[in-house]
C-alpha cells in the first residue's frame, strides 16, 4: 500500500520540526485526526480499518522510515517514526528553501508581518494574503499556485513576535475559520 500524500506530509512535518528545533536522532511522533488520514488516502475508514491501512502504509515505507509504530485513541492516531526516519528526512533537508527562510525570519525577535510577507513574495508572485477577523489568527497566507508549497499559514502578530500555524488546505477548510 502506498500513499504519497501521507508520506509527503510526514516528511514535511519532520522537516518543519528539524528546522525549528534542530536535528536529533530520535523517534518523532506525529498526531493525525481520522478525518485527515481519510483525506490522505481518499477513504472513509473507521478507526479499525484505518489502523489496518496505516499498518500497510508503514510496511510500504519501512525501507526509508524504519519500523513505524501506529497507535490510536478513538479517532486520534499517533504515527511514531523511529530515528531512522528522522535521519532519512535530515539527509534531504532543504536548509535554503522557503520553509527554512520562513522559520528563520519568524523566529527572530522583532520580526514584523512585512518581514514575513516578504519571504513569501521572494518565492512567488502568486501569494494570497488575507486579513481575517476570526479571533484565532490575523492573516491567512498561502501560495495560490501551490508552489513552493500548498500549506495554509495562519499568522498572528503578538507583542513583538509573529507566530504561525500551518495546515493542509483540506484541514484548514475543515476547521471552518
Amino acid at each position: 500500500m502506498e500513499c504519497k500524500a501521507l508520506e509527503k506530509n510526514i516528511i514535511d512535518m519532520i522537516e518543519e520540526q528539524q528546522l525549528k528545533l534542530g536535528y536529533l536522532n530520535e523517534t518523532v511522533r506525529l498526531y493525525y485526526p481520522l478525518s485527515s488520514l481519510n483525506r490522505f488516502f481518499g477513504t472513509t475508514d473507521d478507526e479499525k480499518m484505518m489502523t489496518k491501512r496505516l499498518e500497510q502504509f508503514a510496511e510500504s515505507v519501512q525501507d526509508h522510515f524504519g519500523r513505524i509504530i501506529i497507535s490510536n485513541k478513538n479517532d486520534r492516531f499517533c504515527i511514531a517514526i523511529p530515528p531512522q526516519g528522522a535521519e532519512y528526512v535530515h539527509k534531504m533537508l532543504d536548509t535554503e528553501g522557503f520553509l527554512a527562510r520562513f522559520i528563520a525570519i519568524i523566529g527572530k525577535h522583532g520580526c514584523t508581518l512585512e518581514d514575513v510577507f516578504s519571504v513569501f513574495h521572494a518565492y512567488s508572485d502568486c501569494v494570497h494574503i488575507e486579513k481575517v477577523d476570526n479571533g484565532e489568527f490575523d492573516y491567512l497566507v498561502y501560495f495560490e499556485d501551490g508552489k513552493p508549497d500548498d500549506y495554509r499559514y495562519c499568522i498572528t502578530e503578538e507583542m513583538c513576535h509573529v507566530i504561525y500555524h500551518r495546515y493542509t488546505k483540506a484541514d484548514y477548510e475543515d476547521f471552518g475559520f
